[in-house]
């Protein structure tokens, strides 16, 4: 459990040396202070009376909107976001863990330490995500109390739908570690990772893909690689469906949550045993 706490503290430590913290939390900042800014709502008796949008007037016409759908609206929009940007952020942030322990003189100093292999990678991978997840519960806690002081009025889900985008999360920086790994490169991690996030993604429409070619070898790689890879697309709609109460799509009606949460689950296991697999072997 030492080594553990150890290992977490040298993580946080060489983000504060190579800047990475202050950049991680510059850009979440930057971000809410956007929406701080740009939005500022006139509420009366409970009801959105007038808007502004970057200090322009929103036409709201003669009728009142009702202000518990309008936040809820914000709400289900802002996860959406926030899947996009949390993730992103979090690759950027971590991708150099496994490049940077693998470098000469550091890979040294880490292995004439009476701590395995394993421990050692694991221990980098509780660190970047407890990075990553605080970054989450920061972006997601600030904005609901910015919603909650704007409007008065914040829905529980909102904050709950934070555990999905670290699902997501946790299971890309597993594939950034095996990538980090086998190339010893943050960039080629970071790039790697992003191909799979948004392959991933197109591959939500597989059923629409695999209809429009005329191979049926084609077909079957599409569907291959979309049961292989993580589902992206559809850990962001099936966000967006949690935090909105199921109100905005119907599309995710469709979505068999068992298997999407399972098959990336299986993806993120996968990627983070052979990446242990592979530097417990690996010769420095």
């Amino acid at each position: 459990m030492r080594v553990l706490v150890a290992n977490v503290e040298e993580v946080f430590r060489e983000a504060v040396a190579r800047w990475t913290l202050v950049a991680y939390a510059a850009l979440s900042s930057l971000f809410i202070g956007l929406f701080a800014i740009a939005v500022n709502l006139d509420i009366v008796d409970g009801a959105l009376a007038g808007a502004k949008l970057f200090g322009k007037d929103l036409q709201m016409g003669r009728q009142s909107v009702d202000l518990n759908k309008l936040v809820l609206g914000f709400e289900s929009g802002f996860s959406g976001f926030l899947y996009v940007v949390a993730t992103f952020l979090a690759v950027f942030a971590t991708a150099h863990l496994v490049p940077r322990l693998q470098e000469k003189g550091t890979i040294d100093l880490y292995l004439s330490r009476p701590v395995g292999r394993v421990k050692l990678l694991l221990s980098r991978y509780a660190g970047g995500l407890l990075l990553a997840g605080l970054n989450v519960a920061y972006l997601i806690g600030t904005m609901g109390l910015l919603v909650w002081w704007k409007t008065g009025v914040v829905h529980p889900r909102f904050f709950l739908g934070g555990a999905i985008i670290f699902f997501t999360i946790a299971t890309l920086m597993a594939f950034a570690f095996l990538v980090g790994v086998v190339t010893s490169s943050t960039a080629v991690s970071i790039m790697a990772t992003f191909a799979v996030f948004f392959l991933a993604a197109i591959l939500s429409g597989h059923r629409q893909i695999e209809a429009a070619l005329t191979a049926e070898w084609a077909a079957s790689l599409v569907r291959s690689l979309y049961w292989a890879l993580p589902k992206t697309g559809q850990l962001a709609q099936v966000t967006v469906d949690f935090v909105s109460y199921g109100q905005l799509s119907r599309h995710t009606l469709e979505i068999d949550r068992l298997a999407v949460f399972g098959s990336t689950g299986l993806f993120g296991l996968v990627s983070l045993a052979l990446s242990a697999l592979l530097f417990r072997r690996k010769d420095f």
